[in-house]
């Protein structure tokens, strides 16, 4: 017996971070209302809280904490969300399933509340349903693609989202290897408005290569496109797909800050700026909490906040050219200070680190009364601890 799409997604509930998507999903159109990129995310992420429920007419529920964990999307409040699901609710699906001679056409949402009661304490319960014509694909669906969620969540461009989930769900076919558009037909993948991007050479160079050229960079898979003309004009466009051998370079890649990202993929010079913090300690700031144990500074609070006045009395950007170079001299001119007198705690800094990550993951305030704010946003930083968990312990 063939298995449904919905039976893949709750075999794979364990795997947070894959999303099992209809394959009819990821390769309809948005022709009317296209969503824009921070929606399409929104979406991946409501389809995979739903999971093997997405085809069943019921509500589903999650918490603004559950967005915020997301890279990219943790700045998300009531203001930013509303607009996003009132985008959702006016997207239209269309979806022609070329073996069974139909096109399904409908909206992708039902119903979306926000729940605003605990605003004030930081969180927003937010619950939808999904429109009946998105239930009846995923239920009567038996092809699925399994994406990478970092991968979506990722990506600058909607663009890039749409033609990954199209070419995610086409891997693993093994006697196929590209597929041919329309000018027309990749327009409407792509999503473009109409009036943008006019012409095959604007769609090119604005949408599709800087699109490929992302998600070569980010995704298990290569896309290349070739043009073929019928005179002097575009008529088809072919896209191959190539799985990767090596995906260690991808995985660096999603490991690292997205500061630089294009350069890197550009194969330009990458210069990643540096930044004095703006707030806190500099401790386990790097290069500031190294450069001022080596003029024997210690009182990480102190000399954090007298630069920032330094620089403000001089009109000196914290992200100049040239700040860690301003701060290296800044700190030589100070009169060392005597060294602290050693704790008691026989601790590597490694291990009070990683004592630290675990009574935030805890989340029981009373374990982590000790803990510096100057530590919670180097966590943060590092990504080893989100916001939300420090909120919930008090930092």
């Amino acid at each position: 017996m063939m298995k449904k799409t919905t039976d893949i997604a709750r075999d794979r509930a364990y795997d947070e971070t894959k999303t099992v998507f209809p394959a009819e999903m990821a390769r309809g159109t948005y022709i009317t209302n296209p969503p824009s990129l921070r929606a399409l995310k929104l979406m991946h992420l409501m389809i995979n809280r739903a999971g093997g429920r997405m085809a069943d007419d019921t509500r589903h529920d999650m918490r603004l904490s559950d967005v915020r964990a997301i890279d990219g999307m943790a700045n998300h409040d009531r203001k930013s969300l509303q607009p996003l699901f009132q985008e959702l609710a006016g997207t239209v699906l269309t979806y022609d399933d070329t073996e069974s001679k139909k096109v399904s056409i409908g909206g992708l949402m039902e119903h979306t509340t926000i729940d605003y009661k605990d605003e004030e304490n930081g969180d927003l319960a937010l619950s939808w349903r999904f429109g009946r014509t998105f239930r009846i694909m995923a239920e009567e669906s038996n092809h699925w693609a399994i994406l990478d969620r970092q991968t979506v969540f990722h990506f600058q461009s909607k663009y890039s989202v749409l033609l990954f989930q199209y070419f995610a769900s086409l891997q693993g076919l093994k006697y196929k290897t590209g597929e041919v558009f329309t000018v027309q037909q990749l327009r409407e993948l792509l999503g473009v408005p109409k009036g943008k991007h006019v012409g095959f050479g604007h769609l090119n160079s604005r949408a599709l290569q800087p699109a490929i050229a992302e998600i070569n960079q980010l995704a298990r898979f290569t896309l290349t496109a070739t043009s073929k003309k019928i005179g002097r004009t575009v008529s088809t466009i072919e896209i191959q797909w190539e799985p990767k051998t090596d995906i260690g370079k991808v995985k660096r890649e999603l490991g690292n800050s997205s500061v630089g990202r294009k350069t890197r993929r550009d194969g330009s010079v990458d210069i990643i700026p540096v930044s004095f913090p703006a707030t806190g300690s500099v401790r386990y700031t790097k290069p500031w909490e190294d450069l001022a144990r080596e003029n024997e500074l210690w009182d990480y609070d102190k000399i954090a906040d007298a630069f920032r006045s330094f620089c403000s009395d001089r009109n000196i950007k914290l992200d100049a050219q040239n700040i860690e170079e301003i701060f290296k001299n800044y700190c030589k001119k100070l009169k060392p200070e005597k060294e602290p007198r050693v704790s008691s705690d026989k601790r590597t800094e490694e291990e009070k680190i990683a004592a630290a990550i675990k009574n935030i993951k805890s989340g029981k305030p009373y374990m982590c009364t000790g803990l510096s704010q100057s530590l919670c946003e180097y966590l943060v930083a590092e990504k080893l601890v989100s916001v939300e968990e420090c909120r919930k312990v008090g930092l």
